[in-house]
């Protein structure tokens, strides 16, 4: 059952474990990236030595991200509210789903969120992809809300209803997903039209999708912080240049988005620890901005 303190812990083992391998290339939101400049950027995404629980975990992912599936999960969602609370109530909750996990991870989740937004605050990047930073990963309380597993709320994410890419990590693995073998579902376009839109295709049900559904009518922010918390685990469209079959000349601008953001949350998590007191009444000015005092879950 998620929640508990096995299964918390089991979570974040193996969000640390997907993180430990993961990264991207790539004063104004588009202008590149400098806290990263001496970063060594080869030991990210190194998944031909990902440990057994990742290949694991990508394994059950692959099988189990359906078109089915996804339909379900987002009927689901659009039916039921979890829960009412604001911004920085639900950092602070996903953080004691960390805190009760082992004590000897490298990051608590409230790190990890104030360590990208200081990366891009430092950078000198505008409030909004601060506060973007901030908020990005929130959709990880998945987990606390009765998610099927780790499964659908983690990993890299990927088109469905379509043939898998095969710039998918582990892409031998969709060998025991029924999709695969649908004679619509596993054609190059599927049940998409060509160069359609990102907007128009579903993406496997995770953290990311869930976010973009819960601030895209709850927020101020503009297209461009969506953007950058629907895809910043589409590693296989933003890193490996895969779907552009399916996306559509507003997506071009969407990408550049996307990777002027990812620096940010993949290299921030080798930097110092945060004041979290310190910072919490500068990063509540920017939610009061961005955000109503309430939001449903």
């Amino acid at each position: 059952m998620p929640g508990t303190l096995l299964d918390a812990r089991a979570f974040d083992e193996t969000c640390d474990a997907v993180d430990d391998v993961n990264v991207l290339k790539s004063e104004i939101w588009n202008s590149k990236s400098e806290f990263d400049a001496q970063k060594d950027k080869t030991q990210f995404r190194r998944y031909e030595e990902a440990c057994d629980r990742v290949k694991n975990f990508y394994r059950e992912q692959h099988e189990n991200q359906t078109v089915e599936y996804n339909i379900k999960a987002r009927v689901e969602f659009k039916s039921k509210k979890r829960a009412r609370m604001g911004v920085w109530e639900a950092i602070e909750m996903l953080n004691t789903l960390v805190d009760e996990s082992d004590p000897d991870t490298s990051l608590s989740q409230i790190e990890h969120l104030l360590q990208t937004a200081e990366a891009i605050r430092r950078d000198g990047k505008p409030e909004w992809m601060q506060v973007t930073g901030l908020v990005h990963d929130l959709g990880k309380l998945l987990f606390l809300f009765g998610s099927e597993g780790q499964w659908d709320v983690v990993g890299d994410t990927f088109v469905v209803g379509c043939k898998f890419s095969d710039k998918i990590i582990y892409p031998d693995t969709f060998g025991n997903n029924p999709d695969s073998y649908d004679p619509v579902y596993s054609s190059e376009y599927g049940i998409y039209r060509p160069n359609c839109g990102l907007d128009n295709v579903m993406l496997s049900w995770g953290h990311d999708e869930y976010l973009y559904n819960v601030l895209k009518d709850q927020s101020s922010l503009p297209a461009e912080g969506l953007a950058m918390i629907r895809y910043h685990s589409f590693y296989p469209w933003h890193r490996e240049n895969a779907y552009n079959h399916l996306t559509s000349p507003k997506d071009l601008k969407i990408l550049e988005a996307v990777r002027a953001f990812n620096p940010y949350d993949l290299y921030s998590k080798s930097d110092a620890p945060c004041d979290v007191e310190k910072l919490k009444p500068y990063y509540q000015r920017l939610i009061a901005k961005y955000f109503p005092p309430v939001l449903d879950w």
